[in-house]
């Protein structure tokens, strides 16, 4: 072997140093994972049996739909929110569920949430209109016929 075999002919360094006369570097060896536990799915909930009657936690909106027209109807057709909400649970105060008087995330009593959510239930009916903030107020065919 002469002195010229030791240089590589691509970049002129000796062969121990040039990364074209070294044979590529193993592979490194990655550690293997064992493969993931398989998760406990909590058992499935059974739905009540037909002639079981739903226990609910709070009232739903449907139940305020009719009380919110009968208060809108017998105060003439318009309401401010504040005085609708004091009407509303003066009426329905009896009908209230346990869960009703508890607080939403938002620190909404749960009873509102519901008024209000029918409240947008009607307006989509056309039943109420939104026309001014603050205001729950019946729509036009309706007003006066209470």
């Amino acid at each position: 072997m002469s002195a010229a075999d030791d240089y590589c002919d691509l970049c002129d360094l000796p062969r121990s140093q040039c990364v074209h006369g070294r044979p590529p570097p193993p592979a490194p060896v990655k550690a293997v994972k064992p493969p993931p536990k398989p998760r406990k799915r909590p058992p499935a909930r059974r739905a009540s049996p037909p002639d079981e009657p739903v226990r609910r936690r709070w009232t739903p909106p449907e139940v305020f739909k009719p009380l919110i027209l009968t208060v809108l109807e017998e105060s003439g057709g318009a309401l401010d929110a504040d005085e609708m909400f004091l009407e509303l649970e003066s009426l329905a105060q009896d009908r209230f569920l346990p869960g009703d008087s508890e607080l939403t995330p938002e620190g909404e009593l749960r009873w509102r949430l519901a008024a209000r959510r029918a409240r947008m239930a009607l307006i989509d009916e056309g039943l109420m209109t939104k026309s001014r903030p603050g205001v729950w107020e019946i729509s036009g065919p309706r007003r006066g016929s209470g």
